[in-house]
């Protein structure tokens, strides 16, 4: 039985495909047409997702669609009205493309698809709710989804048992920790439903004096984690903006302006509202684990992605375990929606867990490319090449990172979800003290502040880190072991930025950040046998099981998922090598392609 599940129309559209319970593949919309965050219908996922199973849409069996779209059209529109005739600009922006697309989803599957079948459309939050707990090695666990808002619902908390998910209580908009956090997110200068991760990363660097002054003025928080915000300071319900004239003078002024230097004003409000952040999770995980009595927790929605609250959360909070949807945000919605039509619509049973793998497959759920398509795309830009046998790629490419070298590194499925995690992934040494600025300045064309993470060996971690649970999906945060660190000194404490960074913190300078945390993925040897012992064999000529792990992309652009994406990023940085597969290709070696293909392009920031 085929189970076709959709996510669209918000950001980050997607599609998975589910065989008899087993999920088989899934993508981002946006890694095939290279517009970041692409919330259109997901066309080419999902012809993706058909052709690698090798069957056509007449073949499946149930599409499941994210969420409802009657309910959140209702929201809109009681929204509107309980603000007229403030709002009408906002209104009349977003009505047309809900009249002639967005209620008409049911129609446009069949249109698009060719397809004759059922369609069922499961709510938002149970979509995300099912993404948690289903994929996860728990035959019971305690579900929180936190997000900006599905139809309704903006936060839930619930259980899941065998083949069952009970939702018991939520929050709804527009009382949002999402919202809040995009609100500010929009407030420092960042992109809403991109840089929130931006805002998480700048976090260290501020003081929390504006923590009082949001709980004072923007969120009342209880005991048990429920909270409400007060409207009067914010515009996402009515206007084209996240906060309004009163909110900029409780902070002091108007946004920052996007790409003007940044200030010490910025990294306060970031590390204030991180800190708020936490406090709530970490509420909300303490009543969840009363009412609930599991010692298991499942979490999703895009407020699952703060790998640092989630690290704290496992850290500090009640729960033993802790499993996070790789894919937390609305891209995760269209794996949820298929698993819920095969547990739920169609009743089937949940094989026994086993409290320790979960059905995740690593992510790695997207489409992959054979050595003879490799070699074909080599041969059609008369690309210099050399092919190499597993051990001697491994042997060369771990001397290469050794060598102080980056690497962009292209192998086997990509990933699903936001991190890259050792399938599109650019790697480095994260011993070198100069690698953090060399990718972040003539690689990733970026914001100097921003931190990398470290790939470790699972087997090593607690050798490195704080930490004695499995990350392989990089959503957990754990500090460099104590005896890893080096202390600043006052001086080095005053710098800023990538001066800052630069600073030799721990004997792994290039992924600790300046708090002495990082933002980690363990490799597992079961997941990705060939990552996990490229890191192997680096660890054999250095003693270090750690390299520096980033994903193979530029700022404003989606990770790449085929061969001429990655040559064509490798081509516009200063990446020195690129792995294709079981090809090595020299930057030095590159000479100008015959094709028509403009490689030096200026790419559009975001």
């Amino acid at each position: 039985m085929y189970i076709l599940g959709i996510s669209a129309f918000y950001h980050d559209s997607a599609a998975c495909l589910v065989k008899d319970g087993e999920i088989l593949s899934a993508a981002q919309e946006e890694r095939f047409t290279r517009k970041k965050h692409d919330h259109n219908f997901p066309q080419k996922a999902i012809e993706f997702c058909l052709k690698d199973a090798g069957i056509s849409a007449e073949q499946l069996d149930l599409i499941a669609f994210y969420d409802k779209p009657f309910l959140k059209f209702e929201r809109l529109l009681e929204t509107y009205l309980a603000y007229a005739p403030v709002g009408i600009k906002s209104f009349i922006k977003a009505m047309p493309l809900w009249i002639k697309e967005k209620l008409w989803m049911k129609e446009m599957i069949k249109e698009k698809l060719g397809y004759t079948g059922k369609i069922i459309f499961p709510e938002h939050h149970e979509s995300h709710a099912a993404s948690a707990f289903y994929p996860s090695a728990y035959n019971k666990a305690a579900i929180i989804t936190m997000d900006g808002v599905g139809e309704w619902t903006t936060t839930s908390y619930g259980i899941g048992e065998g083949n069952e998910i009970q939702l018991y209580a939520d929050i709804k908009f527009p009382h949002s920790l999402g919202l809040l956090y995009s609100a500010l997110t929009y407030y420092t200068g960042f992109k809403v439903n991109s840089g929130e991760y931006k805002v998480m990363g700048l976090a260290p660097y501020g003081e929390p004096k504006y923590k009082k002054l949001i709980y004072d003025h923007l969120i009342d928080v209880k005991e048990d984690g429920s909270f409400r915000m007060n409207m009067e300071y914010f515009n996402y319900c009515q206007g084209l903006t996240m906060t309004n004239e009163k909110f900029n003078k409780l902070f002091g002024g108007p946004p920052r302006i996007p790409e003007t230097n940044l200030t010490q004003k910025q990294m306060d409000i970031a590390r204030s509202l991180q800190e708020v952040t936490e406090e709530i999770v970490l509420k909300i995980g303490s009543h969840v684990y009363k009412e609930t009595k599991s010692k298991n927790l499942c979490l999703a929605g895009g407020v699952a992605l703060n790998c640092v609250a989630n690290g704290r959360l496992l850290r500090e909070g009640p729960f033993e375990n802790i499993w996070i949807q790789p894919a937390a945000g609305d891209a995760g919605g269209a794996l949820g929606a298929a698993l819920i039509g095969w547990y739920k619509y169609h009743n089937k049973p949940r094989t026994a867990a086993d409290g320790k793998s979960d059905k995740q497959k690593g992510s790695y759920l997207g489409p992959q490319f054979t050595d003879e398509e490799i070699k074909s795309f080599v041969q059609s830009l008369n690309l210099s090449a050399k092919k190499y046998d597993e051990d001697e790629l491994i042997e060369t490419t771990a001397n290469l990172i050794n060598s102080d070298k980056v690497i962009g590194w292209f192998d086997g499925k990509m990933e699903f979800g936001p991190c890259a995690l050792g399938s599109r992934t650019i790697i480095g040494d994260a011993r070198s003290p100069k690698m953090q600025a060399t990718m972040n300045i003539k690689i990733k064309f970026r914001e100097g502040f921003r931190p990398f993470a470290p790939s470790v060996l699972f087997e090593k971690v607690s050798e490195y880190f704080e930490i004695e649970k499995e990350s392989p999906y990089m959503l957990l945060t754990a500090d460099v072991k104590k005896e890893r660190r080096i202390p600043m000194t006052d001086e080095e404490q005053k710098k800023w930025g990538i001066d800052k960074l630069n600073v030799i913190r721990s004997d792994i300078p290039a992924v600790t950040h300046v708090d002495y945390s990082a933002r980690l993925q363990t490799v597992h040897k079961e997941t990705n046998p060939r990552y996990h012992k490229l890191i192997s064999k680096f660890e054999e000529k250095t003693g270090c099981a750690v390299i520096i792990n980033t994903s193979f992309n530029v700022r404003g652009e989606p990770i790449v998922c085929t061969p001429e994406d990655a040559y064509r990023c490798f081509m516009r940085t200063n990446m020195d090598y690129l792995v294709l597969g079981s090809y090595i290709l020299n930057k030095e070696d590159q000479k100008p392609v015959e094709k028509d293909v403009d490689w030096k392009k200026e790419f559009v920031l975001d």
